[in-house]
């Protein structure tokens, strides 16, 4: 793997400094690295592999003034709308993790164990998916290609760290009056059925986000979708039920080879010794597990499942350095 430039947009955030970890983790090959973040946070000073590193304003001069290979982004869609494409103009590759890219269809939505092909028709910015959308289809796909989905309900537990640092604030230090930081309602012992805006058709934007982005990273427009995404008060770490119906007879043993035998998959199922997926289990994990795998009766060939990644590492950093990855070791 040679070497790189590597800028990383949104550097003090929390997906940010999980970038940094990861890219530690895997031993990316970096000469030349360049934290970018808002002004405010200029002259700030953060850790990498024994050597502290000043944060740089996210400014189109500083841009210029700091080529790089590759630029990482987590600081929200209005930034990515603002910056990514300056860093295109000069041919940096950039890996975006919000949802300012994700739904125009000239920029590869790209999930690694999924749809790897798609990451090497760029122009220069590649999206990385919402959080919940990448865990769900990690498991989605091998069980497509083996029996053909025809409709696919999920609804979804988001950690509160999927909204931020204010998010985890508004958890681990709530007012005694109530108040919040960012979400509508309290989050100590509620769950919140309301993540992103309200759309005209009574979904939320996250719910409309994971409908598109399933069909998009699958290759299948035609699939039919059904979510329903809720936060609630885990700090870390995404949940979801998934049921899915064949077009194909299936049978649960078959279900749970295929699902073993996919990459990035743990099969985590034993209901008699109580194992199944949960976010303590899956945190600071890079896979996605699955468990609770059984029939759905109600119709011909269905199932249910229920599925949980850490958000912050598949979800998010680890998603986006595989994309990286794989860019490094094929570039165009």
């Amino acid at each position: 793997m040679k070497s790189i430039s590597l800028a990383i947009v949104g550097a003090t955030g929390v997906v940010g400094r999980k970038f940094l970890e990861v890219l530690e983790e895997r031993d990316i090959p970096i000469h030349e690295l360049v934290l970018f973040a808002s002004a405010r946070s200029e002259g700030l000073t953060i850790p990498y592999r024994g050597k502290d590193y000043q944060v740089v304003a996210l400014t189109e001069e500083n841009i210029k003034k700091y080529p790089t290979d590759y630029a990482l982004f987590s600081a929200g869609g209005s930034v990515s709308l603002k910056f990514a494409p300056i860093f295109a103009s000069q041919k940096t590759v950039v890996i975006d993790n919000s949802s300012a890219f994700r739904m125009d269809p000239e920029v590869p939505l790209v999930v690694p164990e999924v749809n790897p092909e798609d990451v090497f028709k760029h122009h220069y910015i590649i999206a990385n998916p919402n959080c919940s959308t990448i865990q769900a289809v990690v498991v989605l796909k091998p069980l497509h290609e083996a029996y053909q989905i025809k409709r696919v309900v999920i609804s979804t537990y988001q950690a509160v760290s999927g909204a931020g640092s204010l998010g985890i604030s508004d958890l681990e230090n709530q007012l005694p009056n109530g108040e919040t930081e960012k979400f509508p309602y309290q989050i100590i012992g509620n769950v919140i059925p309301h993540i992103d805006v309200f759309m005209e058709n009574g979904n939320t934007k996250e719910e409309e986000k994971m409908i598109f982005e399933m069909k998009k990273i699958m290759h299948s427009p035609d699939l039919k979708i059904s979510a329903t995404a809720v936060r609630v008060p885990v700090v870390n770490g995404h949940s979801e039920s998934i049921n899915i119906e064949f077009l194909k007879p299936v049978e649960i043993k078959d279900v749970f080879e295929i699902l073993e035998q996919s990459k990035g998959v743990i099969v985590y199922d034993n209901p008699e010794q109580s194992i199944y997926p949960m976010p303590i289990l899956a945190a600071d994990q890079d896979e996605v597990f699955v468990g609770r795998i059984r029939r759905d009766t109600t119709v011909d060939h269905g199932i249910n499942c229920f599925v949980v990644a850490d958000n912050l590492r598949k979800g998010a950093a680890t998603n986006a350095i595989q994309i990286l990855q794989l860019l490094i070791d094929k570039p165009i």
